[in-house]
């Protein structure tokens, strides 16, 4: 009889621990990254220079720039600095990168955050794009 009510506990705990990993139990579900802040590009500063010209300090101003965003010159990031919290920033441009005439794309990126242990965070946002003239 003892046999029996041990196999019938250890058939129990068996069946009650499969329900449990079946169901999920042991997984944790992530959390999507949500929407981060889209900077808004409004104007560049200089807005021009001479193909063949020496490395230039550029500044972007506008809006909703996070404290580490970052200035994308034609796709590329820049080393970029904050001049004025959340509507200035500022990056050298090397020469290398006006040595032909031609335009150039220039937008500004604030990049994602985290999430915690089961996901979460922000995404990464870019902000519309604002043309920067290489001339002869």
């Amino acid at each position: 009889m003892k046999l029996a009510q041990t196999r019938m506990k250890a058939l129990f705990l068996a069946a009650l621990l499969a329900a449990g990993v079946a169901c999920g139990y042991s997984s944790k579900s992530t959390t999507p990254a949500t929407a981060g802040t889209v900077p808004n590009v409004s104007e560049l500063a200089p807005n021009s220079a001479t193909a063949g010209g020496p490395a230039f300090v550029l500044t972007v101003n506008g809006a909703n720039f996070n404290s580490n965003a970052v200035i994308n010159w034609n796709g590329t990031a820049q080393t970029t600095t904050m001049v004025s919290p959340g509507t200035q920033v500022m990056a050298t441009i090397p020469a290398a990168n006006i040595a032909d005439s031609g335009t150039v794309s220039v937008t500004v990126t604030n990049p994602g955050t985290p999430g915690g242990q089961y996901g979460g965070g922000t995404m990464a946002e870019t902000s519309n794009s604002m043309t920067f003239t290489v001339n002869q």
